[in-house]
C-alpha cells in the first residue's frame, strides 16, 4: 500500500547508479541497483568491502538479464575485490533469487535465517501449507473472483520464475548475532510480518542499517497473511518488529532494499504507523456501514485505490486478508462464515 512520504526524511544520494556500476554510499558500503520485471521495478543491493574480498547483501531477481548484468560486475567491480560471503535478507525472489549461482559461482557461503531458508525451499518445491494452490484456496475463501483466481492460477508457481535453484545449505543469522565487514560489526535485527524471520543488518559504529524490505522511504512492505498461516496476523507482528528500528539513533542512514538511501528513521517509522493505523481504521467503518458482510477481496478497492494486475493482486489479497486479520483478532470486528463457506467480517457485538 501507498505510505505517503514524510518531509523529515533527507536523501543523501538523489541518484541511483546506474546498470553495471556502483555508488560508495558509506565507506566500504557500496550500492548496486538491479532491475526487476514487473511493478516495483528495481532492487538495491550491497557490497561490503571485506579484506581483500566482498560480502554481498542480497542477490537480485534470479533471471537472464540479471545475470547478465552480474557478469558485468564480475568483470568490473569484483574484478578486484571478489564475493567471499553472500547475506539473504529474506527469501523472496527479489533478494534470494540469484543466492545459489552466485554461491557456485564465487564459492562463497549464503548466510541467512533459519526460517527464511526453510520458507524458501518450501515455497520452490510446492509444498505444504506453501503450495500454490494452498494460496488460491485462500484467496478463494476469501471471495476472490472465479475469473481473478483463475488468471492466477494460469500463471502457476510464480516462485520458481525468480528463484531458479537454491543453496542445499547455509549459515545462521538469528537477533543478535554480529559478524564483521566493510570494517565494522553488523548486528542482525529480526524482523516479522514481511517474511518469516527477515534479517536486517546494523552498524552501531558507521550508524547504518542495511533494512531489506522492513523500512522502505515511499510506500509500506508488503505485510500479507500467508496460506500456511490462515489465521495469523502479520501486521502485528510488523507493527511489533518496527520497535527495534525506534530503539537506533536519530542520525541512522537506512539502506532499504527499495526506494533511495535515507535519514529520518523514526519519523519513517511514525509515518508507518499512521498509515496502517488510518487503512485499519477506514476498514472498520467500512465493515460497520456495509450492508452485509465484508469479504477481503471486496475490501481490496478500499486499501489499493488503482487498477491492479494479477501480480499486484496476489499482494494486495494478502494484505486485505491481514488487514482484516488483525482487526478481528483485536475484537474490532467478527469473523463469520457464510452459506457458501466464505470467510465475511461483520461488525463486533459489544
Amino acid at each position: 500500500m501507498n505510505a505517503a512520504l514524510p518531509a523529515a526524511l533527507e536523501y543523501p544520494v538523489a541518484t541511483p547508479p546506474a546498470p553495471g556500476e556502483t555508488i560508495e554510499i558509506a565507506p566500504q558500503i557500496h550500492w548496486l541497483r538491479m532491475s526487476l520485471p514487473f511493478a516495483l521495478d528495481h532492487i538495491n543491493l550491497w557490497l561490503l568491502a571485506d579484506g581483500d574480498g566482498m560480502t554481498l547483501v542480497d542477490c537480485g531477481f534470479g533471471d537472464s538479464p540479471t545475470r547478465a548484468l552480474w557478469d558485468r560486475h564480475f568483470a568490473t567491480t569484483l574484478r578486484s575485490r571478489p564475493i567471499r560471503r553472500i547475506v539473504a535478507t529474506h527469501c523472496h525472489p527479489d533478494h534470494i533469487g540469484n543466492a545459489a549461482w552466485l554461491s557456485e559461482r564465487a564459492s562463497a557461503p549464503v548466510a541467512m535465517t533459519s526460517s527464511e531458508f526453510l520458507a524458501a525451499h518450501a515455497l520452490l518445491a510446492d509444498t505444504a501449507g506453501y503450495a500454490t494452490q494452498a494460496v488460491f484456496d485462500l484467496f478463494r475463501r476469501h471471495g476472490l473472483a472465479a475469473d481473478r483466481l483463475a488468471a492466477l492460477e494460469r500463471r502457476g508457481n510464480r516462485y520458481r520464475r525468480g528463484v531458479p535453484e537454491l543453496p542445499s545449505t547455509f549459515r545462521r543469522l538469528s537477533e543478535g548475532s554480529l559478524s564483521r565487514a566493510a570494517g565494522t560489526t553488523w548486528r542482525v535485527i529480526e524482523g516479522f510480518g514481511h517474511s518469516p524471520q527477515h534479517a536486517s543488518l546494523y552498524s552501531a559504529e558507521r550508524g547504518v542499517l542495511i533494512a531489506g524490505d522492513m523500512l522502505l522511504p515511499k510506500i509500506s512492505t508488503n505485510v500479507s497473511v500467508q496460506s500456511i498461516e490462515p489465521d495469523g496476523d502479520p501486521l502485528a507482528l510488523f507493527l511489533d518488529s518496527l520497535a527495534g528500528f525506534e530503539a537506533l539513533p536519530p542520525e541512522t542512514l537506512v539502506l532499504p532494499s527499495h526506494g533511495l538511501p535515507f535519514r529520518g528513521i523514526h519519523a519513517r517509522v511514525g509515518q508507518l504507523r499512521a498509515h496502517h493505523a488510518a487503512r485499519l481504521s477506514e476498514l472498520e467503518e467500512a465493515v460497520r456501514s456495509a450492508d452485509e458482510p465484508l469479504a477481503a477481496a471486496e475490501a481490496v478497492p478500499l486499501l489499493f485505490r488503482r487498477e491492479l494486475d494479477v501480480h499486484q493482486i496476489f499482494f494486495a489479497m494478502g494484505e486485505a486478508i491481514a488487514h482484516l486479520n488483525h482487526l478481528w483478532h483485536a475484537n474490532r470486528i467478527e469473523r463469520r462464515i457464510a452459506a457458501d463457506r466464505t470467510l465475511r467480517f461483520a461488525p463486533a457485538h459489544r
